[in-house]
């Protein structure tokens, strides 16, 4: 199994003590998703004028960087927001070749009031002028159920019109079954042969929460997360199972220390129980 943390959830951990904990609680990768408060990481000097210093590090702990969490939308319809958001793909592209990472996490975005067809159709527009910005490149963008594009069919009828093998889905298994209802096996049912990474977390219903929920410890909520890793491993997926413990939106969960630690234990313990039961069928 692999396991990866995203940076949301350490966000006043330094390189070294990330890379430290990483390999303590036993990953084997690192999703950046901001360090040190700057979510464009390029403009650090980890990043950019110290790249060799920041790879000699990961090499050296046999760590990956599977993936990049970029900030982009695609759906837009603003022309400035566009540009800047090909021009961080470019950064993130480089990146990510640099690193060996063969992902990208971009966002659907928020549609507003538009029609769900005219916003598929420009979202498919700017999609055909970021994967020019990774043509030829072993990178692959991963659009994540999430916002407005949570549903897997939302997700599907993007793929579809875009029909690019440099597009795929990134699931979080967290959204499409809290904030929309929709069943682990149907997400997949449609997704299936298209995710290449996965994004965990757990939650309870709480009214108040002006999310509507509570993010919580892995196992101490009531997402369905034995079905989704045993739907994962009889379906034959190998990729990574990332924790996107959310600390820099919810400052008030559990510090990264505890959360990152009990993630590791909690997913070898599912891994454990998955491999003692029965093959699931569909």
């Amino acid at each position: 199994m692999k396991l990866a943390f995203t940076t949301l959830g350490c966000p006043d951990w330094s390189l070294e003590t990330m890379i430290s904990r990483a390999v303590k609680y036993g990953y084997k990768g690192i999703d950046f998703r901001g360090y040190l408060g700057q979510m464009e990481i390029y403009r650090l000097p980890e990043f950019s004028t110290k790249l060799e210093e920041t790879r000699g590090r990961f090499r050296e702990a046999t760590l990956e960087i599977p993936c990049f969490s970029s900030s982009v939308r695609l759906f837009t319809e603003s022309t400035e927001q566009r540009g800047e958001y090909l021009a961080e793909l470019e950064q993130y592209a480089d990146l990510c070749e640099y690193f060996q990472t063969p992902f990208i996490r971009v966002f659907g975005g928020s549609i507003g009031e538009r029609d769900r067809e005219e916003a598929a159709a420009i979202a498919t527009r700017n999609t055909a002028e970021y994967l020019k910005v990774i043509e030829g490149r072993p990178v692959t963008l991963l659009l994540e159920t999430h916002d407005d594009w949570t549903s897997c069919r939302a997700v599907w009828e993007l793929l579809s019109r875009v029909n690019s093998p440099q597009l795929e889905v990134l699931w979080d298994v967290h959204h499409p079954y809290r904030t929309i209802g929709e069943e682990p096996e149907q997400t997949w049912n449609v997704l299936g042969n298209r995710i290449r990474y996965t994004h965990w977390k757990d939650s309870y219903n709480k009214k108040e929460h002006k999310r509507g929920y509570q993010l919580c410890l892995l196992g101490e909520g009531d997402i369905p997360l034995y079905r989704m890793y045993r739907l994962l491993k009889d379906q034959g997926y190998v990729g990574y199972f990332t924790l996107e413990w959310e600390k820099v939106w919810c400052p008030e969960i559990e510090e990264p220390e505890i959360a990152f630690k009990q993630y590791a234990h909690f997913m070898k313990q599912l891994e454990q129980q998955v491999s003692s039961g029965p093959t699931m069928k569909f």
